[in-house]
């Protein structure tokens, strides 16, 4: 697992990216899901590199708190935990399209839960050991925003739970 984490920080740093957790998360059903995927599968992800002092211009402290500096919002108050809403969650540094409502299921945990990104294109993952045990951070693959952490204790079938921070995300509305 380490040799794989190692290569996958090699390959990132070339603007590669492999998952560490799961190869691929197939979509439920449905034509409009596939329609979302191949919307970000399709795109070149072009990185998008600022400064942190147009990053501050752009975000509010909070976001940027969460996004740039990997901060957690506390539980049960970010602004997407509760929503059942229809729509898209994008990248609030970069709108880069992330997770769909669809995919979206109540974690009781307090933050906004998701069984799969929109596109296994649209985040990468990260080993992170920073509170002494070790998780896998999530991070939008375009501009590298700390997004969250995905665990193994979702519901079937993938078993995973990729539980985000609504700071780091805006939220769109669709039919």
């Amino acid at each position: 697992m380490y040799r794989k984490i190692r290569l996958a920080a090699l390959l990132a740093t070339l603007g590669i990216f492999i998952s560490t957790v799961h190869t691929s998360v197939p979509y439920a059903s449905g034509v409009q899901k596939k329609k979302e995927a191949g919307k970000v599968e399709s795109q070149k992800l072009e990185k998008v590199v600022k400064s942190e002092a147009e990053w501050r211009k752009i975000l509010t402290p909070e976001q940027y708190h969460v996004v740039r500096e990997k901060g957690t919002e506390r539980a049960f108050t970010g602004a997407y935990y509760k929503t059942k809403d229809k729509g898209v969650y994008h990248c609030v540094a970069c709108g880069l399209e992330l997770f769909s409502s669809d995919t979206k299921f109540e974690s009781g945990t307090g933050w906004p839960s998701f069984t799969a990104p929109i596109s296994k294109r649209s985040v990468h993952e990260e080993r992170d050991r920073s509170l002494g045990v070790e998780r896998v951070e999530v991070l939008c693959a375009r501009c590298d925003a700390h997004l969250g952490h995905v665990f193994d204790d979702g519901p079937a079938p993938a078993g995973l739970r990729y539980c985000m921070n609504s700071a780091s995300l805006k939220f769109e509305k669709r039919p």
